[in-house]
């Protein structure tokens, strides 16, 4: 059966209907190609620190002489990686995937149980975090198969001096690293020195195997860990690559990384993607800080930029962005949630170029569509599917939909993951016998393929980009002895998007506001806790007495309405 792909007549020029996805064997063949390609030239910047290709080869490894020589970890072991965008990540990183180990993204802000239920379903057996988030993982490795710890600080491979200060002011001034005690951890600076005693050693590394075990909330509660294969990782980076490579010049680029590589955007895009083509990766260590952000924008002549739309927001409201030179930006690429058309024209009438919306999923490794880079201005789609992507609309029970309907996204390609680990069932909901991947998002197309996301299907909130899935949230909030009740539904914030809010029906009628957030500080990381609270009497509810969330965020949308 031939699939109508009416898309391909729009493509950008040179940018093929198909890729070549056994042009690689696996990603550490494509970093080795990189390593000896761009050898000289800056790979990853921080804190005003650079390393080289060449550099970052070497250090890759010695980190994976250390984790083979010392540590004994083989092909197929998970390592977890708790850092935030710092030199050691992309080291850590390559070292691991070139070992064959299969990485474990794990999120710095994660809370003990959140962290302990990733260690655990991975079953990860060696874990690299940084000293700020220490005491985290020291009460979350209980009853976890993780046997070795590497920690590491903020400024450990920056150099002397400036490194020994920022660890200073990390530790002293500002009070960032609360006390923890793991006994046998290994500072990661010394495993760099003991891993040069042991040759990297050689592992014939395949399609098949599993690269990233990246957690995500797929469509339904708990975190799973999508199974991204080499040959998922590998194809995307050649999709991606095919996209951009119009406007793009290898061993030229410098990209602004400020989405955590932990993040499957930032990670794909910006530490694979643009490493394939020899660029300069400026890693932001702290986005938040949006004053500290431009004054490190002010000193690069920075060409793509890659973002969420929060982020592309909070710069164009931060004084002395539009001031910055951007004579050299030609790509600016905003994913993770939808881009909001007021953010995208002001960042075209900021820096001259158009903010080029993006769409995928952890699911899809994540690329599955992009607009063309030489939009004129937005248009409100999520673009055109890739290189070698189907996508289809289809109804409820699976008919293809026409031109111009909407029904949920499906989306077939080399890049859609091997499925959920150790969770065939949750597979089973959302992946087919012919490889087509169910998203949960209601999309339609119009006529020149350029796909339009309507609604999402299922009651999952976007907070800045990050997933956050009610039945979690409600799950931690009924533990409070008193909550009798309870609705998490996402509410419209300029800021991030959507905020979580909850509808709560108290057991103790003393329950206030301010306790309640303060329970929910404890326990949910940050993009997950309410910024609102709302106490009522009853919740609607189906006739089966299941609570109607839709129903409370009808309301608040008829609320915002009216005011």
């Amino acid at each position: 059966m031939s699939i109508e792909r009416p898309w391909l007549d729009h493509y950008p020029a040179g940018v093929p209907a198909d890729i070549d996805v056994n042009a690689f064997r696996s990603i550490a063949a494509v970093l080795e190609e990189s390593f000896q390609k761009f050898r000289n030239r800056p790979a990853f910047k921080n804190f005003g620190k650079v390393l080289t290709y060449g550099q970052i080869d070497e250090l890759s490894q010695a980190f994976a002489g250390f984790l083979s020589g010392e540590l004994g970890l083989k092909k197929g072991d998970r390592l977890a990686i708790m850092l935030p965008n710092l030199l050691q990540y992309p080291i850590a990183l390559f070292g691991a995937l070139r070992l064959g180990l299969t990485v474990v993204n794990t999120n710095p802000l994660y809370t003990t149980r959140e962290l302990h239920h990733q260690l655990e379903d991975s079953g990860a057996k060696a874990l690299l975090v940084l000293d700020n988030f220490a005491a985290t993982a020291q009460h979350a490795l209980d009853g976890t198969k993780v046997q070795h710890v590497i920690t590491t600080a903020v400024g450990d491979m920056v150099g002397f001096p400036k490194g020994n200060i920022i660890n200073f002011v990390v530790k002293n001034i500002r009070k960032e690293v609360p006390a923890f005690n793991l006994p046998g951890a290994v500072r990661f600076r010394t495993a760099l020195e003991r891993g040069k005693a042991h040759p990297m050693p050689a592992v014939d590394i395949g399609h098949d195997d599993i690269a990233f075990l990246q957690y995500t909330g797929g469509t339904t509660g708990v975190a799973k860990g999508a199974m991204l294969t080499h040959r998922n990782m590998i194809a995307n980076m050649l999709q991606a690559d095919a996209w951009i490579s119009g406007s793009a010049t290898a061993g030229e680029e410098i990209i602004v990384t400020a989405l955590p590589l932990y993040h499957i955007f930032s990670l794909t895009a910006n530490g694979l993607v643009f490493t394939r083509l020899g660029a300069m990766n400026l890693l932001i260590t702290n986005p938040r800080d949006m004053k500290g952000f431009v004054k490190e924008l002010s000193k690069e002549k920075f060409t793509a930029i890659t973002g969420v739309n929060t982020l592309f927001n909070g710069l164009l409201n931060t004084p002395g962005f539009a001031d910055l030179d951007f004579s050299r930006l030609h790509l600016s690429l905003g994913g993770g949630m939808a881009v909001q058309r007021s953010v995208a024209e002001r960042w075209k009438k900021t820096t001259g170029v158009t903010l080029a919306e993006a769409y995928g999923l952890t699911e899809t490794s994540p690329a599955a569509c992009i607009n063309p880079l030489d939009l004129k201005e937005y248009n409100g789609s999520i673009g055109l599917p890739i290189s070698s992507t189907y996508v289809q609309i289809r109804a409820e029970d699976g008919t293809v939909l026409p031109i111009g309907e909407a029904g949920e996204l499906c989306i077939k390609g080399p890049q859609v993951m091997k499925g959920y680990w150790g969770q065939p069932e949750e597979t089973a909901k959302v992946l087919d016998a012919e490889g087509w991947l169910r998203t949960g998002d209601i999309a339609k197309m119009d006529a020149n393929g350029y796909v339009y996301i309507v609604d999402r299907k299922k009651d999952m909130i976007l907070v800045s980009g990050f997933n956050v899935y009610p039945n979690e949230i409600e799950d931690i909030v009924m533990h409070h002895p008193g909550v009798a009740e309870v609705a998490a539904v996402g509410v419209d914030d300029e800021h991030s998007g959507e905020v979580v809010k909850l509808f709560v029906v108290r057991r103790d009628p003393s329950l206030t506001v301010e306790a309640l957030k303060e329970y929910c500080r404890e326990n949910l990381t940050g993009y997950k806790r309410p910024k609102h609270i709302e106490f009522r009497d009853a919740l609607p509810k189906t006739n089966v007495g299941k609570i109607l969330r839709r129903e409370l965020r009808d309301e608040e949308r008829k609320k915002k309405q009216a005011a």
